[in-house]
């Protein structure tokens, strides 16, 4: 029988978060992940504290399934890796060889040299709180090594008694779910090839009555942008843990003598102060990056195209919508779908990157000269990885697309996907987009992805792990040729938005629906692990052509507001009162988007589930933005208190409703007297909150917070 010892632990501490591992008996065990302890290790009845009972049906001697949960070690649940040489050594027995740490990072380094299979964990505990782990696997044996799972645990305590994940589909990202965590396994699979509509980007194990602002959360979530596994597994003895993975598909990974597979990281967050304690640990890991895009320049405010021209691209008509983003102050002009080679609806042209010389005779220089004279930055959309059967290049080369058994997959949107492991393919993209770049001054790509992956075969191997490599490699390449261009991921709106892909682009997205009573939903929860400034949040046309529904500007402008903000609409038809609240907007938004993307964010329950309070606070907590909406119609004849939180008590505040885009429509014969501003102290915002307008239904306001003296 093994003991713990003092000289066999790792503490790993930053941001209120501690891991501990245990290195004793020749192996490597999480033994806690959770809020920062302060761990005195002279005294070693703390470790007695960490070792388990026996019961009378368990194993004779104690089972220490160590971070790779060997079955060798008496492990029942799921092993992190599951895997065989010729269908032989299923079963590693991993001995620590090496390990080195440094304040917030530790190496491992393990072997089952019985069976020829050497494995690597990295542990980075970073200052943000978030936990980053890698590992790969090496193969020592003079026979390949398939690899079928190779999953990252790590241990759940038992009073997190619910799961949060999130499921969706087009134009309805991010829908969030809740259960009880019950003995067996909850499992997020998604198998699209991409992360996909109904990916979670994140998983949250939580205690009963975690909230926003309180109770404690354990969150796990894949930075990959292919195949995924997220799960949660419970054992009849009640040992729960939390973990994620690349899931593979059959034959995909089959490692050749000292060849080596890299897992995709596992980023995991832990916080004492509720589900805002988890979003703003993300935030804080994402935005410490040196290329995160507020680092290098405040975000643009953008207008697309595609909601106001379609396919129907005419010079005179996008000179004139130029002309009048301009005056309203955008910052950035996004020609979407339909410039290139005989791209005159989405059944042509996929495949064919050059510009349509039938609708643009002289290339696009012409609106490339009218962008840049109105100081504003040009943005392109392309679709790279897709192809129509109805182009040049599909004619060309029928066998450069993802199949298997020498069948065409079935067509999604007239379309097929291009095999980005297949070098000629590669190379072709990263030729004809580098032209696209060096020819015209482009500032800015909307990348597309319109469809899953269905037979992601190459040579009769599933490839989607090859597939989505090339892709973080063709888009760094990419960045690489072209200094300070960006890149958006958009996959049928918000199809591609997971923490592997927040490493590669510089926004995504969020959703093809622009209609503000759903952008509410799928923005709150899309913004569980990804910053504002990374989301792309639209003023859509006054009547939604998803939902079919119309809303007032006041209400679309509010739900805008807070991420990276824009129009997806004909402004150029808007009335002048229309225009003038978007100037209005837009200039407010400009002299508050350093706030609204560097802040904590802050989501408030109320005690009418049909009124929604989020905002955006400083760090030293002096100014603050908030929305109050109302979503459906209130309960009560008068509305609630709007409770706010996170301001600081002792401080007092210049409080004023703000309507930068119009009045909302309420439904009272008098306002607060504090919608004209008043000076109230943070104790009685936080405690008592603020007397409500009422409105309404799909309405909201803003209010404004600064700290006085």
């Amino acid at each position: 029988m093994s003991q713990l010892t003092t000289e066999s632990i790792i503490h790993l501490t930053a941001s209120n978060v501690s891991l501990i591992i245990d290195t004793s008996n020749d192996q490597v065990s999480v033994l806690y992940w959770g809020k920062a302890l302060r761990y005195p290790k002279a005294n070693q009845s703390n470790f007695d504290l960490l070792t388990d009972s026996f019961n009378f049906s368990d194993l004779d001697t104690p089972v220490h399934p160590g971070f790779w949960r060997e079955n060798s070690k008496g492990w029942l649940g799921v092993s992190a890796l599951l895997g065989h040489h010729l269908g032989a050594n299923f079963s590693p027995d991993f001995k620590l060889v090496s390990h080195s740490t440094t304040t917030n990072k530790a190496e491992f380094n393990v072997l089952d040299a019985q069976i020829g299979i050497s494995a690597k964990v990295e542990f980075d505990l970073q200052e943000s709180g978030i936990l980053s782990i890698t590992q790969s696997i090496t193969n020592l044996s003079d026979n390949p090594f398939t690899i079928n799972s190779l999953s990252t645990w790590l241990p759940l305590p038992s009073r997190a008694t619910n799961l949060m994940s999130f499921t969706g589909r087009w134009v309805k990202e991010r829908q969030m779910q809740l259960a009880p965590i019950s003995v067996g396994t909850f499992a997020r699979e998604i198998r699209d090839g991409r992360s996909g509509h109904d990916a979670t980007i994140t998983m949250l194990g939580i205690t009963p009555n975690c909230g926003f602002q309180a109770g404690e959360a354990w969150s796990c979530g894949l930075a990959w942008s292919g195949n995924s596994r997220h799960a949660v597994e419970k054992l009849p003895t009640g040992q729960q843990s939390i973990g994620a993975e690349e899931l593979l598909l059959p034959g995909e990974i089959v490692l050749l003598t000292n060849h080596t597979y890299q897992s995709p990281q596992v980023v995991f967050a832990y916080s004492d102060v509720g589900i805002d304690g988890i979003s703003n640990a993300h935030y804080k890991w994402l935005r410490s990056r040196p290329t995160h895009p507020t680092k290098i320049k405040p975000r643009p405010i953008t207008l697309n195209v595609w909601e106001a021209v379609y396919f129907e691209h005419d010079l005179d008509r996008l000179t004139q919508l130029a002309k009048t983003a301009h005056e309203l102050g955008v910052e950035r002009f996004v020609l979407d779908d339909g410039w290139f080679h005989n791209r005159r609806d989405d059944f042509a042209g996929l495949g064919d990157w050059w510009v349509d010389k039938k609708v643009w005779p002289s290339g696009l220089t012409e609106l490339i000269k009218v962008v840049k004279s109105l100081d504003m930055e040009l943005g392109l959309w392309i679709e790279p990885e897709m192809v129509n059967p109805d182009s040049d290049l599909y004619r060309n080369h029928p066998d450069w697309i993802l199949q298997a058994g020498g069948r065409t997959p079935p067509e999604q949107r007239h379309q097929l996907v291009l095999n980005l492991a297949n070098p000629d393919v590669y190379d072709y993209l990263l030729e004809k987009i580098n032209l696209l770049l060096t020819e015209n001054e482009i500032d800015y790509i909307k990348w597309d992805h319109n469809r899953v992956l269905i037979e992601p075969g190459y040579q009769e191997k599933a490839i989607v792990n090859q597939q989505t490599n090339a892709f973080y490699r063709l888009i760094a390449q990419l960045k690489q040729a072209h200094p300070g261009l960006e890149i958006e991921s958009c996959a049928s709106g918000g199809a591609r938005i997971d923490l592997g892909a927040a490493l590669h682009f510089d926004r995504f997205w969020t959703s093809d629906c622009n209609e503000a009573l759903e952008r509410n939903y799928i923005q709150r929860w899309t913004g569980i692990a990804i910053p504002p400034e990374m989301l792309g949040t639209h003023i859509g046309p006054p009547k939604s052509h998803t939902t079919g529904r119309t809303h007032n500007l006041s209400f679309r402008a509010t739900t805008a507001f807070f991420g990276h903000a824009g129009i997806e609409w004909d402004v150029s038809n808007a009335s002048a009162t229309e225009k003038q609240l978007l100037a209005q907007w837009i200039s407010y938004h400009k002299l508050n988007r350093d706030l609204l993307h560097s802040g904590n964010v802050i989501r408030v329950e109320q005690p009418d589930d049909a009124i929604w309070v989020h905002g955006v606070i400083n760090e030293d907590k002096t100014s603050a933005i908030f929305s109050v909406s109302h979503l459906s119609a209130i309960k009560s004849s008068k509305a609630p208190n709007v409770q706010l939180a996170g301001l600081n008590p002792a401080a007092e505040y210049q409080v004023r409703m703000v309507e930068p885009a119009g009045a909302a429509e309420t439904i009272q014969s008098s306002s607060p007297a504090w919608r004209f501003g008043a000076i109230i102290s943070g104790d009685i915002l936080n405690n008592h909150g603020l007397r409500a307008e009422k409105l309404q239904p799909e309405n909201a306001y803003l209010i404004e917070l600064k700290q006085i003296n």
